[in-house]
């Protein structure tokens, strides 16, 4: 029987954001928050062998990977090798608008062939035990009805696949950037909440343009689970609530101070491993948000990047983090 994840609260998938440093920083705050990695391209996996790609660590459990491409095959190679790797779900993603994404005919254009995405998520699903979930939009371009995100959802899930992660947005192919294409095209939220009422046995996670919890707990109370992008990677701090507001849990942070401190341990053994300072201290960039001395840390760091050097100025950061 495939294991049942709670997605109440989860981080988005997020290019160049959300590499397994970040993940580990986010798992810090919040040891309940579901993860995601980065989109991965399958032909970085089956023809370029990049699979340092799917490098984690364990303390990031519970963690999905998301897959990126179109052609059953290589996607049932992708899966079983993310099963092997030892990720907890494998997530589809039909939502990316990118130029370089639909050359490699994956990403939201997919949306416009619900029988094939069926037949990927199908056999996906077949060819691993753990879960199979997608990523997707609303529609593509001028397909905007509520009725053709209805069929697509109706034709995919025949795949078995029950997690369902919508971007409340339309994803224009051509003429918006990828970050044009996250606040340009306007929110639907409503068209999400019906999705829920007119497939109550899918698990409907709501994703785009929430930027905190209280908005979070506002979706909760018609959708199942709740994905939050830019606002987590910008603040992270704002997950130390998660784990005692949604799931009940005893947070045991006590400080900002205490997630730098932990960070630092972190970081110092990555580097002995051969990993790039400057790649994991910019995830730290946000953990100052709304602190009195916010932008005189975030120079901090960058003199840790340039200096190449931790203990040199870990002091200096602890004593301009306010809590």
């Amino acid at each position: 029987m495939v294991k049942k994840l709670n997605h109440k609260i989860c981080i988005a998938p997020m290019m160049q954001y959300t590499d397994m440093h970040d993940r580990y920083l986010l798992r810090l705050i919040s040891k309940e928050v579901f993860l995601y990695t980065e989109m991965i391209a399958t032909g970085s996996l089956v023809y370029g062998k990049c699979f340092n790609q799917l490098e984690f660590n364990n303390e990031e459990h519970p963690v999905g990977v998301q897959l990126g491409g179109s052609n059953v095959d290589d996607l049932i190679e992708c899966s079983k090798r993310c099963e092997e790797f030892g990720y907890d779900e494998i997530n589809l993603n039909v939502g990316c608008p990118s130029d370089r994404v639909q050359k490699g005919k994956f990403g939201a254009c997919l949306m416009l062939e619900p029988d094939l995405v069926s037949e990927c998520l199908m056999n996906m699903s077949n060819a691993v035990s753990i879960p199979v979930s997608i990523k997707c939009r609303l529609g593509v371009d001028n397909h905007e009805s509520y009725e053709f995100l209805y069929n697509f959802v109706s034709i995919v899930s025949q795949s078995g696949v029950k997690t369902f992660i919508i971007h409340a947005r339309n994803g224009i192919l051509k003429g918006l950037s990828p970050r044009q294409n996250r606040n340009i095209p306007p929110l639907k939220y409503d068209y999400v909440y019906k999705l829920k009422k007119d497939f109550p046995d899918l698990e409907i996670i709501i994703n785009g343009g929430i930027k905190n919890l209280d908005q979070s707990e506002t979706h909760l109370k018609k959708v199942d689970g709740v994905m939050i992008g830019r606002a987590a990677y910008e603040n992270p701090f704002m997950l130390n609530e998660v784990d005692s507001r949604f799931y009940n849990k005893q947070s045991y942070i006590e400080s900002k101070r205490q997630i730098l401190n932990e960070y630092f341990e972190y970081v110092d053994r990555q580097v002995k491993n051969g990993h790039d300072l400057g790649r994991m201290m910019k995830h730290l960039f946000g953990l100052s948000r709304g602190d009195k001395y916010a932008k005189t840390f975030r120079i901090k760091i960058l003199e840790v990047i340039k200096d190449k050097e931790l203990q040199k100025h870990k002091k200096d950061l602890e004593e301009l983090l306010i809590y």
